[in-house]
Parts: structure tokens; C-alpha cells; sequence
């Protein structure tokens, strides 16, 4: 990793790990592998955010529309969510990850539910790195429950602001994204973070998911640093004497 590629950082990566089927489906093997070989690779971006100093990494596990796919998948993925927060926890804890769960955890199985409150507990007081997963987790959803909650705590409709309803997100406990990456080629963001996205630059790669290491994001990282971020306002050229 370069000096130039440190030096524009960004704090906060949201990733929609796409492409796990389509990689298995290229070897003539059931998809199940495919998300099997995804978790693999979440672990080599974790250390690889790590080493890059990235504050926070937000990750597209599951959404709430996933639940339309095969009975079987579903279950294989839950099954597989769970060995990997029994296979991994000690060690991505070890990192210094402090893992946060963000979605609706209402339809989530028991043994489920338990295994993320467990994890977030375990690694609640390390700092190296934030690792949010979106499970269960819709964008539109998100701002729907911000509101309801906002409804709940008593807010007038004069008093509902942005900043008001940003403490009632999911995700009010980070900053937005300064880079939001999909993998897998496909062009859209699939209801993920609207609400935190923006002002956020987008990188699409085509690499399917379990192949994404850590050239490709240095190469998504270079692609961020390239663009000029104004947020909506304009930067004055600097007057000459």
C-alpha cells in the first residue's frame, strides 16, 4: 500500500458482496459453496480495511427481499451465518472488530438472534475496526422504522428535521459512506443505505465477490481518491495575488 493510497482514505466502505451464485455456478458447484467462499473473502477485506486504517465496514449480507429466494438457500444461509459466527468470532475478534448488526431482527430464528446479540457483546469494546452487517436489512425499511421511532419518542412534524431523523437510522451510530462498492457487475444499489447514501461515490466492479481481494479494493480506493467531492456546493478556484 503506497503513500498516495493512504492518504485520501476513506473512513466509512459499504460493500454489496454480490456474485457468490454466479461464482459457483462457474464451477459447477451448488450455490451454497458460493456464499461459503463470500464469508472467506469478508475475512480477507476485514484485515485488508484493517491494514488501510478504514474506520467502519458496512456489508450487504442479507437483504429484506432475499426471503423470495429458494426455501433451501435460505435456510443454508442462515445455517451458514451461524457456523460462521461460531467459526469466526474469536477470530475476527481477535482483529480487534467490533461487530453491529443492523436490520430487522423480528423474522431472524432464534438460535439466529441469539448468535448476533452474543457477537456484538463479545467485541463491543474493540476499536480497530466497526464491521456492520445488514441482515433482514432494507433500505426503504430503515426509514420507515426511523420514523416510526421518531413517532414514538413524541416528535412533532415541525420539529422533524434531517439531523432528527438521522439519530433514529440504523446506521446513526456512523458516518455515511464515502464509498459504496458492489461486486458481481450489476449497476444498482438494490435498496441498500438510501438514506446514507447520499452523497456517497459508487464503484462497480465486475469481479464476483469471492474473488474480491485486496487489489480490487485498492483499485475501488484509488477510483474514490480520483473524484472531486464538492457535496452539492462548489469549490472557489484559489485567486492569484
Amino acid at each position: 500500500m503506497g503513500a498516495a493510497l493512504a492518504a485520501a482514505m476513506p473512513r466509512h466502505i459499504a460493500i454489496v458482496m454480490d456474485g457468490n451464485g454466479r461464482w459457483a455456478k462457474k464451477r459447477f458447484l451448488p450455490r451454497f459453496f458460493g456464499h461459503k467462499a463470500g464469508v472467506d473473502a469478508l475475512v480477507r477485506i476485514i484485515q485488508a480495511c484493517i491494514d488501510r486504517q478504514v474506520e467502519q465496514l458496512t456489508v450487504f449480507a442479507f437483504s429484506s427481499e432475499n426471503w423470495k429466494r429458494p426455501t433451501d438457500e435460505v435456510s443454508g444461509l442462515m445455517g451458514l451465518v451461524l457456523a460462521a459466527v461460531s467459526r469466526y468470532l474469536v477470530r475476527v475478534g481477535s482483529m480487534g472488530v467490533q461487530i453491529r448488526i443492523i436490520g430487522d431482527r423480528d423474522a431472524i430464528p432464534d438460535k439466529l438472534r441469539k448468535a448476533w446479540a452474543d457477537a456484538e457483546a463479545a467485541t463491543a469494546h474493540n476499536r480497530k475496526l466497526v464491521l456492520n452487517v445488514a441482515f433482514n436489512y432494507g433500505g426503504r425499511w430503515d426509514i420507515v422504522q426511523a420514523c416510526r421511532k421518531a413517532i414514538a419518542a413524541g416528535l412533532k412534524p415541525e420539529e422533524l428535521t434531517e439531523a432528527q431523523l438521522d439519530r433514529f437510522m440504523a446506521m446513526a451510530h456512523a458516518p455515511d459512506p464515502d464509498l459504496f462498492i458492489r461486486t458481481g457487475g450489476e449497476l444498482r444499489i438494490s435498496n441498500f443505505l438510501l438514506w446514507q447514501s447520499a452523497y456517497t461515490e459508487f464503484v462497480f466492479s465486475n469481479c464476483l465477490w469471492p474473488d474480491f481481494n485486496e487489489a480490487e479494493l485498492d483499485a475501488a480506493i484509488r477510483s474514490f481518491q480520483e473524484r472531486d467531492r464538492r457535496f452539492g456546493g462548489v469549490k472557489l478556484e484559489a485567486q492569484s495575488c
